[in-house]
C-alpha cells in the first residue's frame, strides 16, 4: 500500500481534498497531544492546543516547504500553547505524567514502567530548553533544522542543548541505577 507524504496530502489539501488534511490529524494529533503535554499539564488542553493548530492551518493554509509540515505543525502548536500558558499564567509541568503503554510480559511492562518513571523524572529536572530539545529530536524523531525551527533557535543551539541533555540524562540515569543509558 502507498503511503501519501505529508507534502502530498497537504498540497491535495490545498487543492480542496478535506480528507487529505483528515489523514494528517490522524497521522499526527496524538503524537502531537504527548508532545504538549511536555509543556502543559492538562491532557485536556493539550488536546484542545493540538486542534487549535491544525484548524490553523485549515484557516490560513500557510505556505510550507517541502518536508516540513510536521515542524510547522509543531511549531503552530507550540506557539499557541506558549500563548496559552502566559495567558492563564500556568506552571510548566514535568514529563512523569505520561503514561507510554507497552505490550508485553507483566515483569517486563513493571520493568519498563519503571524505568519510563525514571526517565520522565529525570527529563523532569532538566531545564525546559535542553528537555524541549530531547524530546523533539528522540521522540518525535524531528531532525536539528525541525527542532530548531519549532523552537526558534538555531541548528547550532539544538546541538548544544542535545549534547548537555544527553550528558546530564546519562548522569542522572546512572545515579538512578540505570547504567545502559549509552
Amino acid at each position: 500500500m502507498l503511503v501519501d507524504s505529508d507534502d502530498e496530502l497537504y498540497q491535495a489539501f490545498l487543492l480542496g481534498d478535506t480528507d487529505a488534511l483528515d489523514t494528517l490529524v490522524l497521522r499526527y494529533r496524538e503524537r502531537l497531544i504527548t508532545y504538549l503535554r511536555t509543556l502543559i499539564r492538562s491532557a485536556e488542553d493539550a488536546e484542545d492546543m493540538a486542534m487549535e493548530a491544525f484548524a490553523r492551518i485549515m484557516a490560513k493554509k500557510p505556505r510550507i516547504g517541502e518536508g516540513n509540515f510536521r515542524a510547522y505543525l509543531y511549531q503552530t502548536a507550540r506557539h499557541l500553547t506558549f500563548r496559552f500558558l502566559r495567558k492563564y499564567r500556568l506552571e510548566e509541568p514535568g514529563l512523569d505524567e505520561l503514561e507510554i503503554p507497552d505490550p508485553g510480559s507483566a515483569e517486563k511492562i513493571v520493568a519498563d514502567a519503571e524505568r519510563s518513571r525514571i526517565l520522565h523524572r529525570c527529563l523532569a529536572n532538566m531545564e525546559p530548553a535542553v528537555r524541549e530539545a530531547i524530546w523533539l529530536f528522540y521522540f518525535e524523531d524531528l531532525s536539528y533544522a525541525q527542532a530548531a525551527k519549532v523552537m526558534h533557535v538555531t541548528g547550532k543551539k539544538i546541538d548544544n542543548l542535545l549534547m548537555k541533555g544527553r550528558r546530564l540524562l546519562r548522569a542522572a540515569l546512572e545515579k538512578e541505577g540505570i547504567t545502559d543509558a549509552g
